[in-house]
């Protein structure tokens, strides 16, 4: 996946149109779907999906991004995820594969209908275009353990804000550092307090 900027190859009218409909998503996003938009580059397009409810990738968010070629609106531009994912279109480099962006693209299309095929390509996958043989031929054949791999996926590479909220929560739950440190020294105070009552509590 080239991450060069294609600025230069599109017309300045095609820039301003791609920059309009990105602007206009950034603050009216799909539903479940967020919008990011590069100021120094908007042929850099990129979304995060929400993993639609009662599907594997359920509580997932799932980052993607559309390369704009030369020849962007005539031709379809390419989508890849940049989250790893577990799905029968979906190739091992992230490559997306969907009609839209094949014999169904139509150069009015939209970065919107874009997106929301995407997603849609979540609820229902198409195993008779798959880029990962191994992820149609579970979806067809055994669609339990095709289910478990792609919950897995999600869980490990879809889910990394929960490690990221840990940590920066404000009581440290190491057994290092300082805030560990001190939580660690009230604790023996408390404890010792604890034991020096229940002499006194013995003698009396």
């Amino acid at each position: 996946m080239s991450n060069i900027s294609n600025v230069e190859n599109l017309s300045p009218q095609i820039i301003r149109q791609v920059a309009k409909e990105v602007s206009g998503l950034c603050r009216n996003p799909p539903e479940g779907i967020k919008v990011f938009m590069n100021d120094e580059d908007v042929t850099d397009i990129q979304a995060t999906i929400d993993g639609p409810a009662d599907t594997p990738y359920a509580g997932g968010a799932f980052r993607m991004k559309l390369v704009l070629g030369n020849n962007f609106p005539s031709e379809p531009p390419k989508a890849f995820f940049l989250t790893k994912i577990f799905h029968p279109n979906v190739s091992s480099n992230g490559e997306i594969c969907v009609n839209t962006l094949k014999k169904d693209w139509k150069p009015d299309s939209g970065i919107k209908h874009i997106l929301l095929t995407v997603k849609c390509l979540l609820i229902v996958p198409n195993p008779e275009s798959a880029l990962n043989a191994e992820a149609g031929k579970l979806l067809l054949e055994q669609y339990e353990d095709y289910s478990l791999r792609a919950k897995m996926f999600t869980e490990i590479h879809a889910k990394p804000l929960r490690a990221t909220e840990d940590n920066c929560s404000t009581e440290d739950k190491s057994s290092e550092g300082p805030l560990a440190k001190k939580h660690a020294g009230d604790k023996k105070v408390v404890d010792k307090k604890k034991r020096d009552k229940k002499k006194t509590l013995k003698r009396l």
